[in-house]
């Protein structure tokens, strides 16, 4: 098993990524840098990170990078400081091959890794009273889409696009840090993102906003193109391969599919986020 020398620490600890066995999303955790936190949460990648420094809400416990970064982060951290946002710990310069054992293997870090408390999950029923009145509502609702690309790359679309909020199921969904945020460059730092015990029951929930509920199903003969949306209204997506759940498919108030041609129909789940969110946001401004 290969070892590092910690040089900021003076301690030891063993490099995991080179035992075959090695779990990548657990055995990182065994650093001794994570001692003492209760739920860490890490993440890496230059607007991942930069994003969660410019966040007041996020309570940042540790804040690394390699030596060709110092300048930039240095820049970015007293900008941030001198509008009062956040307090930032000291920023820690670190080889490269010491923030590789901060991160899961084979995790492309770009140079920056921060170590902090995982955010404070909002509170959905909140959240939908203090909207009630809001006249252009869109909500995203994850039914079991459990890979943290695809939701990482959902929750940028949805930033980029228009949308108020995420719902994903709590059972099933991903950490909202690592490659998830990585994916999402910096938008799970700036979009609300639920999760609820019950897809179905939130869907009823939503409903008694005047929220109607979209679901995005290839097998729908309804098309996107032809669906008349109300202004207040939730993007039902399923897992890749299932699709929605059938009782997720019953508690919609529609099932719409995307205009695909020749054989191939399929998508990915990602990919058809960002078509529908786009099509609604063409909407809204045409």
């Amino acid at each position: 098993m290969y070892e590092v020398v910690n040089k900021h620490k003076n301690k030891r600890w063993r490099d995991a990524r080179f035992n075959k066995d090695h779990n990548a999303e657990r055995d990182h955790y065994s650093n001794p840098v994570f001692k003492n936190l209760e739920q860490p949460s890490v993440l890496w990648g230059r607007h991942a990170v930069i994003a969660a420094l410019n966040n007041p809400k996020r309570i940042l416990s540790r804040v690394f990078c390699s030596k060709n970064n110092r300048s930039l982060l240095d820049e970015e951290i007293s900008k941030i400081r001198s509008k009062g946002l956040g307090s930032i710990p000291e920023l820690e310069v670190l080889a490269i091959h010491e923030l590789n054992l901060l991160v899961p293997s084979d995790s492309i870090h770009q140079g920056f890794v921060i170590i902090s408390e995982a955010l404070q999950e909002p509170n959905f029923n909140w959240f939908l009273e203090k909207n009630k009145a809001t006249p252009h509502f869109t909500l995203v609702l994850l039914d079991q889409v459990t890979d943290p690309q695809n939701v990482g790359a959902i929750a940028r679309s949805s930033a980029a696009l228009g949308a108020h909020g995420m719902i994903l199921q709590s059972r099933n969904a991903p950490k909202l840090d690592g490659m998830l945020a990585k994916v999402a460059s910096g938008a799970t730092e700036y979009i609300p993102i639920f999760r609820v015990t019950n897809i179905a029951r939130a869907i009823r929930k939503m409903q008694n906003f005047d929220i109607s509920c979209f679901g995005l199903a290839g097998e729908s003969d309804v098309s996107i193109n032809n669906t008349s949306f109300t202004t207040r209204l939730a993007l039902v997506l399923g897992a890749e391969g299932t699709g929605l759940r059938r009782l997720t498919r019953e508690s919609c108030d529609q099932l719409v599919s995307l205009p695909t041609v020749g054989h191939f129909s399929t998508l990915n789940v990602s990919n058809a986020a960002s078509i529908a969110l786009y099509e609604l946001q063409r909407r809204k401004t045409a």
